[in-house]
């Protein structure tokens, strides 16, 4: 019983890997276990990281919705490593590019003040929003990486979204990856999250 304790103790102990996210991190539409977050779980063990995966994501979250729920996640969990992955539902929303990148930035320096390193997900929104719009969104997260010095995922469905058979990667809605597809959003996160492990 000793032995099963402190494993227990250890995992409590582990430097934590906080994901604040939207849809695309919260497993909508997916069987628990399926996304990419646990499947970040899965790959520190594998890899012998010792590190703790809390998501904290609700699908429909917005930059200001993350801003304003990051507080307490930063007080209560301590995170290592704080992962951002916010911004889609801004853009659905018609939401300013201005506030976006306000609220991405100040969340990437609340976690790094918190003591965390930070990783930003960027993403890009479907070719029907404009090539301009297109452009400003995407440089968003780019932006926000390059002041807050954060890691930068370039786009989260890099390899999915951008495929020709695209549409058969996403569930009916047509915005929600299959999860077939949360492997390689793993592998996109992957190299700007293992240097800071």
């Amino acid at each position: 019983m000793a032995g099963w304790s402190s494993g227990v103790a250890a995992a409590a102990e582990a430097p934590v890997v906080l994901v604040v996210g939207d849809s695309l991190s919260a497993e909508y539409g997916l069987k628990t276990g399926d996304g990419w977050v646990a499947l970040l779980q899965k790959r520190l063990a594998e890899q012998k990281k010792p590190y703790r995966v809390v998501n904290a994501s609700i699908s429909g979250d917005t930059t200001s919705g993350g801003r304003s729920r990051l507080p307490v996640a930063l007080r209560s969990h301590k995170p290592a490593i704080v992962i951002l992955e916010l911004g889609g539902n801004d853009a659905l929303r018609g939401l300013p590019l201005s506030s976006t990148r306000d609220n991405l930035l100040t969340m990437a320096r609340a976690a790094q003040e918190a003591g965390a390193k930070v990783v930003i997900a960027g993403m890009q929104v479907p070719p029907n929003y404009g090539a301009s719009y297109g452009k400003e969104f995407e440089a968003v997260f780019a932006q926000v990486a390059k002041d807050s010095r954060a890691s930068l995922v370039p786009f989260l469905l890099k390899g999915v979204a951008d495929r020709a058979d695209a549409m058969d990667w996403f569930q009916g809605d047509r915005i929600h990856p299959l999860a077939k597809a949360h492997p390689l959003m793993l592998d996109n996160v992957w190299p700007a999250l293992k240097p800071l492990l």
